[in-house]
């Protein structure tokens, strides 16, 4: 346990855990949003964490980190993105989309119900190459660009490592810093009020034994996934098992179950899968999985 809970105690807000934890806390999530879209955001409710969208069995499902409501009744999704895969700009174009059918009721006739909606996406990296720390994208008219099409839906992609440093205020950008060094002693360096709020907070998160029994049984479940290892064939096996699984339409957590494997192990595959289209490479889709990291350690066949 003293070993999870040092692990726990070197977490930045950047990682997932963390970052869901602490944005449970309803202020929080305000100043996270507040400092983020320089704009005093007032969130009602307490913010939902690790939420799950599947509009049909026959869809992908997505799972996003964050959701919370302003007084508008206007929707802030947040997402926290540790490796640049290569797919982001389609892939929050992909939850925009269910997002928003999400959130009419079946039958609905009235599209002016629709909520307006933000998606943030937070990233250690800079994911266009301009070099900004914010990127905001709302629907322009070419033919006229001083006309937006008014939708109620933007999206906004956070670079952490930007270099625009002087279009910004000094939180916002000592909260850029924060997010990668969640630390007592970058809190100590930072005078903003809600940054120290949000550090207080993470600060309890860390010393929880509730939270690190959480972690623990979150990390065990990762590591116990990679301990023994797998040779090639065996992913690749696995890999196969998963897409006829997605081909009956059996969710994440269904084919985790029936195959009897962790969560962490089945994700990454199930997600490259819903990239692809049938009939599956599969060998493509274990490259790609290999590429980003995310598979067992592999073992070398004697």
């Amino acid at each position: 346990m003293k070993n999870v809970a040092t692990k726990l105690d070197k977490l930045n807000l950047m990682d997932k855990f963390l970052f869901d934890e602490v944005m449970e806390d309803a202020e929080c999530y305000q100043a996270v949003i507040r400092i983020l879209l320089e704009n005093e955001i007032e969130i009602l409710e307490r913010p939902e964490t690790e939420k799950e969208f599947r509009v049909s069995p026959q869809l992908r499902q997505i799972r996003l980190d964050v959701i919370g409501m302003d007084k508008e009744k206007k929707i802030y999704y947040t997402e926290m993105q540790q490796k640049n895969t290569g797919n982001l700009k389609k892939r929050s174009r992909y939850y925009q989309a269910q997002l928003d059918v999400s959130l009419l009721e079946p039958g609905s006739t009235d599209f002016n119900l629709l909520n307006d909606s933000c998606f943030i996406m937070i990233a250690p990296f800079d994911i266009f190459g301009k070099g900004l720390y914010r990127y905001t994208f709302e629907g322009v008219c070419r033919e006229c660009p001083e006309l937006k099409i008014g939708d109620g839906a933007v999206r906004v992609f956070i670079n952490t490592k930007g270099k625009n440093r002087e279009a910004f205020s000094q939180e916002f950008l000592d909260f850029m810093g924060y997010i990668t060094s969640s630390t007592d002693e970058t809190a100590e360096t930072i005078e903003s009020a809600r940054i120290r709020q949000i550090h207080e907070n993470v600060r309890k998160i860390k010393a929880s034994e509730k939270i690190g029994v959480k972690y623990m049984q979150r990390w065990e479940e990762i590591a116990y996934a990679k301990q023994e290892g797998m040779s090639k064939g065996e992913i690749i096996r696995l890999i196969k098992q998963i897409c006829k699984k997605i081909e009956k339409n059996k969710s994440l957590e269904e084919i985790s179950e029936e195959l009897e494997e962790a969560l962490e192990v089945v994700r990454p595959i199930y997600e490259q899968a819903f990239e692809a289209d049938p009939p599956y490479d599969y060998e493509k889709i274990y490259e790609n999985c290999r590429a980003e990291g995310c598979l067992p350690a592999e073992k070398e066949v004697q």
